[in-house]
C-alpha cells in the first residue's frame, strides 16, 4: 500500500469520541461526556435561518463571511467584550476548529513550539501534531484552581516558542481566569514576544465571577481570539464561529479560508446574525439552568464523598478519581458498561490528567441526577474495594 501521511498515525484521536461511539452500542445511556448544550436552538434563530432561504442566501458568501454579519460581531465586542476593532480584522468560519488552525497556521511553522494547558480541549493537541508543531504543556493543578503558574510557564518558553493557547472560560475544567491573570500572561507574552491564542468559545456560560477578553487589554496586537455562537446559542450543529485577529496578520490569516473553507454556511450566518443581534434572554435562560444544574451535580459529588473543582464557567466539572486506582480510560469504560453512564476520560485531555474525569452537566435534570448518582456509586465500589 501507498505511504499516508505520518502526522495522522501519529495524531491522536479524541477519548470523548471514542467514549460516544461506545455508548451508541447501547439502548441506554445517561450522557456526561458531551459538550452539547441541552436546548434546542432559540426560535427566532431558526425563523432567520428559514427566513434566510427563502430570500435566498444559499450562495457562496465573501471568505471572510457576510458584512452584516461581520458587523453584529464588530457591535457585540465593542459593546460586550470591551474590544474596538476594526472590520478588517474580523472573519467567519466554519465553526471555531478552523478559526484555531488558521491561528496556529498563520504564527507557526513546522517544528516551532506552541505552549497548551494541561488538561486541555483535545483538538489543539490534534492540530499541533497535524501541522508539525510541538506541543509544549504547561500544567493546570487542581490545588490551584486551574490556573496557570507564571514562573513554570515562563521557564517552558524557548527560542522556538510561537503562541500561547489560553481557554477562559475552560474546557474541560470550567475555571475562568481573574483580569490580573489574563494581564499577567499579556506581560508574559510581551515579555518574550510571542502571539497569545485566547479561546473564548465559552465567554457567555459564566457561572461565577467575570469574563475578561485578552484583545481588550492587548497591548500591542498580540493576540488572536476565538468565537462561536455554538455553545452561547446551542448552536453547534450550524458549524458558525469567527476570530478576531491583529490588523497586521489578519491578510495572512484570511488568506487559509480560500483553499481549506471557501466560506462559513450562508444559511448559518444568518442565523448567527440574528443570534447576536436578538434578544438575549435565551442566553440568561440557559445559564441559569447550567447553574442549578452544576449547584445539583456538585451537591451529589460531595455526598457521595468524590472530590472536584468548583467550575465557575461552561458547563463541565473536573471529579478526581484517584482514589479508585484506576486510569481515566478504564474507569470511563468500565463505568460505561457497569451503569451506562458516559463520562470523558482525563488523559484524553493531557498527559498529566489521567486521574480526572470529566462530567457534562448539560443533561436535562432527571438524567443529569440519575447520571451522577451511578457515577457515585461506582466510584465508591471501587474504593472499598481498594480498602477491603
Amino acid at each position: 500500500m501507498r505511504k499516508v501521511a505520518e502526522c495522522l498515525k501519529n495524531m491522536p484521536i479524541s477519548g470523548i469520541r471514542e467514549i460516544m461511539d461506545l455508548a451508541a452500542e447501547r439502548q441506554e445511556t445517561f450522557h456526561l461526556e458531551l459538550g452539547e448544550p441541552g436546548f434546542p436552538t432559540p426560535a427566532h434563530i431558526q425563523e432567520a435561518a428559514f427566513q434566510a432561504i427563502r430570500d435566498g442566501y444559499t450562495k457562496y458568501t465573501p471568505n471572510a463571511g457576510l458584512p452584516s454579519l461581520r458587523q453584529a460581531i464588530q457591535r457585540k465586542l465593542a459593546a460586550e467584550n470591551g474590544i474596538e476593532a476594526g472590520l478588517e480584522q474580523i472573519a467567519v468560519t466554519p465553526g471555531a476548529i478552523f478559526a484555531s488552525a488558521s491561528a496556529l497556521m498563520t504564527v507557526a511553522e513546522a517544528g516551532d513550539e506552541i505552549l497548551i494547558p494541561d488538561p486541555f480541549w483535545p483538538d489543539y493537541h490534534m492540530l499541533t501534531v497535524i501541522l508539525g508543531l510541538k506541543a509544549v504543556f504547561y500544567k493546570l493543578r487542581a490545588e490551584n484552581d486551574f490556573q496557570p503558574d507564571l514562573a513554570e510557564l515562563d521557564r517552558l518558553i524557548s527560542p522556538r516558542t510561537r503562541a500561547l493557547v489560553i481557554n477562559s472560560p475552560s474546557n474541560p475544567t470550567g475555571s475562568v481566569f481573574p483580569r490580573e491573570m489574563i494581564e499577567s500572561l499579556l506581560e508574559l507574552a510581551v515579555r518574550h514576544d510571542i502571539y497569545l491564542i485566547s479561546d473564548e468559545v465559552y465567554e457567555r456560560i459564566i457561572l461565577e465571577g467575570e469574563h475578561h477578553s485578552p484583545a481588550a487589554l492587548d497591548p500591542d496586537g498580540r493576540v488572536i481570539a476565538i468565537y462561536a455562537a455554538s455553545k452561547t446559542y446551542a448552536m453547534t450543529g450550524w458549524r458558525l464561529g469567527w476570530y478576531l485577529a491583529p490588523r497586521q496578520i489578519a491578510p495572512e490569516m484570511n488568506k487559509l479560508l480560500e483553499p481549506f473553507v471557501a466560506s462559513a454556511s450562508s444559511v448559518s450566518q444568518k442565523a448567527a446574525e440574528a443570534a447576536l443581534s436578538g434578544p438575549q434572554d435565551c442566553v440568561r435562560e440557559m445559564v441559569a439552568a447550567y447553574v442549578r444544574r452544576r449547584d445539583m451535580a456538585l451537591s451529589l459529588l460531595e455526598a457521595g464523598g468524590v472530590r472536584f473543582n468548583r467550575p465557575r464557567g461552561a458547563f463541565y466539572l473536573i471529579a478526581d478519581i484517584s482514589p479508585t486506582g484506576l486510569g481515566s480510560y478504564a474507569f470511563a469504560r468500565q463505568l460505561l458498561q457497569a451503569t451506562g453512564v458516559a463520562v470523558a476520560p482525563g488523559l484524553t485531555f493531557g498527559p498529566g490528567s489521567d486521574h480526572l474525569i470529566r462530567l457534562s452537566f448539560c443533561a436535562e435534570d432527571e438524567e443529569l441526577r440519575e447520571g451522577v448518582n451511578r457515577f457515585c456509586r461506582f466510584y465508591q465500589g471501587l474504593v472499598k474495594r481498594i480498602a477491603a
